[in-house]
């Protein structure tokens, strides 16, 4: 068995509905697929290459040049779609290491000496999550031992807005206390390869597996 390692959407899916994080992000037996998903993927490819001179944003995403401008006029060295992957302890390793335990990827991140600056680009309603953040914050801070504060932030593109989190070098161990305990559920699950479904509102018409005893019904 491959050593466990996990990422957030993979903790986020396995909270939804277990059988279904088996299913699509691990057995690969099903594609989660949506138009909003394949709207969210080609929005994060455009907004890469606009924030990396590689292309101009294309003229239905033209509302969110602003975030591009603010992203470019920022001070520091600049990092886009930035793979990150931490070990068990909490130390920088490479993406597919074999000591991986956690991987997480920064949309933007800007270094500044002893500050930083993380964005998500987000296509979705308004929701905020500050573990995501947090996630994003200690991956910048294991990799570059100078900073000591994160600035993170979802940019909500569609809704033209951001929500901010700060994270502090001297107190970010705290924001583990709770999610360690989640982490720990998907690894045990893992081992013991048991993975059970779990009735939502999602899956009357938004889950692509069809084998799944609640597959297309209504929660009563």
């Amino acid at each position: 068995m491959k050593p466990f390692s996990w990422s957030y959407s993979k903790i986020k899916n396995f909270s939804t509905c277990p059988l279904k994080h088996a299913e699509v992000d691990l057995r690969k037996h099903y594609t989660d697929s949506s138009e909003q998903l394949d709207w969210g993927n080609a929005v994060h490819k455009a907004m890469a290459n606009a924030c990396t001179g590689k292309a101009p944003l294309p003229a239905t995403m033209a509302p969110y040049q602003k975030w591009v401008d603010r992203v470019l006029a920022g001070p520091g060295v600049l990092l886009v779609e930035q793979k990150y992957a931490l070990t068990k302890n909490f130390q920088p390793t490479t993406y597919f290491g074999p000591d991986v335990w956690y991987r997480g990827i920064g949309d933007v991140v800007r270094i500044d000496g002893s500050v930083a600056l993380g964005l998500d680009w987000k296509t979705g309603k308004v929701s905020h999550d500050s573990k995501q953040l947090m996630l994003m914050a200690q991956c910048i801070m294991a990799f570059n031992p100078a900073v000591k504060v994160v600035r993170t932030e979802f940019v909500w593109l569609k809704e033209g807005c951001c929500t901010p989190d700060k994270f502090y070098r001297k107190t970010i161990a705290n924001e583990w206390l709770s999610l360690l305990p989640r982490v720990k559920e998907l690894e045990t699950a893992a081992v013991s390869n048991i993975y059970p479904p779990k009735q939502s509102a999602l899956c009357f018409a938004h889950c692509p597996v069809a084998t799944c005893v609640y597959h297309g019904k209504r929660m009563s």
